[in-house]
């Protein structure tokens, strides 16, 4: 079998991809060439098993005062589409709540996309305002999530 070169430069290219996007893993595929760049994620969570006949929590917030959120200099979006989870495994106490005070990198909740629990991190210390979503809800991109004052 033929050995082919690595491309160092598209592998540092994912890497910083990876990094800038706070992904846990990033996959590139030109149909001869597949390169595959991962990390390992720190929070320890657990899938939720069959979700519970309870609904789920109402987001914290009315939509209004979403739409405000998006303006607010504390909002933080997030960084991909995906659900919501408040707390790192069903039954355990939440990351955060309202009044919280938090330090720059504290996990605030985590985004599950394809199969992946990946840590949205606070971008600076302050305090919890408010949380916009509620636990396993599905967001998009640049929704808001946090408002840390």
């Amino acid at each position: 079998m033929p050995s082919t070169p690595i491309d160092t430069d598209a592998v540092r290219a994912l890497a910083e991809l990876l990094g800038e996007t706070d992904l846990s893993e990033i996959e590139y595929d030109t149909g001869e060439l597949r390169i595959r760049v991962a990390r390992t994620v720190t929070v320890t969570a657990s899938a939720p098993a069959v979700p519970a006949a309870a609904p789920a929590a109402p987001a914290p917030a009315a939509a209004p005062a979403a739409a405000a959120a998006e303006d607010h200099p504390g909002a933080v979006p997030s960084p991909m589409v995906g659900v919501v989870y408040l707390a790192p495994e069903p039954g355990a106490p939440n990351f955060i709540k309202v009044g919280d005070t938090v330090d720059e990198g504290t996990t605030l909740l985590l985004i599950e996309a394809m199969k992946t629990f990946n840590p949205v991190r606070a971008p600076r210390a302050g305090r919890v305002a408010a949380i916009l979503v509620g636990d396993a809800t599905p967001v998009e991109y640049g929704e808001p999530l946090v408002v840390i004052e």
